[in-house]
């Protein structure tokens, strides 16, 4: 270059879009205390500072479940902490939030999380086409010997890809 001194800038990571979605997090213990059934994509009620608040990658799905109320799916624990800049406009930070299905889906799928055993617990919550989107899913509760299979499994697996690796 001529003349001055080349700049250079850092770049901040990003979350990798896949088809048009940009995840924001995912509930990982879901997945460990919990058998999946089925998933199903629910749109969610948001008030903007709680939006601007998800777009920083600020929420938290541990405690968070879903729940059948006057014919209307509600998600109830998820806590999404107040957004800074937001001052008197701000939200409270586990209120319930509404999930936005279609009437037969939720008599389809929110009546099979009243079987026993069964209960609705957020999966993953991302942006898609620039809505805030959650999966929902259908679970069942591990018992302590299923949760150590797959331990074992995963263990498993991690080894055999190591092995592999070295190998080549």
């Amino acid at each position: 270059m001529k003349g001055g001194a080349a700049t250079t800038k850092q770049k901040t990571k990003k979350p990798k879009e896949v088809d048009g979605e940009r995840p924001i997090t995912q509930n990982r213990r879901a997945y460990h205390n919990y058998l999946v059934l089925d998933t199903l994509e629910c749109g969610i009620m948001l008030v903007g500072s709680e939006v601007k608040s998800l777009r920083g990658g600020k929420v938290a799905l541990d405690d968070a479940y879903g729940r059948m109320r006057d014919g209307e799916l509600w998600l109830i624990g998820c806590d999404i902490p107040e957004y800074v800049q937001a001052n008197q406009f701000n939200h409270v930070p586990k209120r319930p939030r509404k999930l936005l299905l279609h009437r037969r889906e939720i008599q389809k799928f929110a009546s099979r999380a009243y079987e026993k055993g069964l209960t609705l617990v957020p999966l993953k919550m991302y942006f898609k086409e620039g809505r805030a989107k959650v999966l929902m899913g259908i679970c069942r509760g591990k018992q302590k010997h299923d949760k150590r299979e797959a331990i074992k499994k995963a263990e498993i697996q991690r080894d055999l890809r190591r092995a592999m690796t070295r190998r080549s």
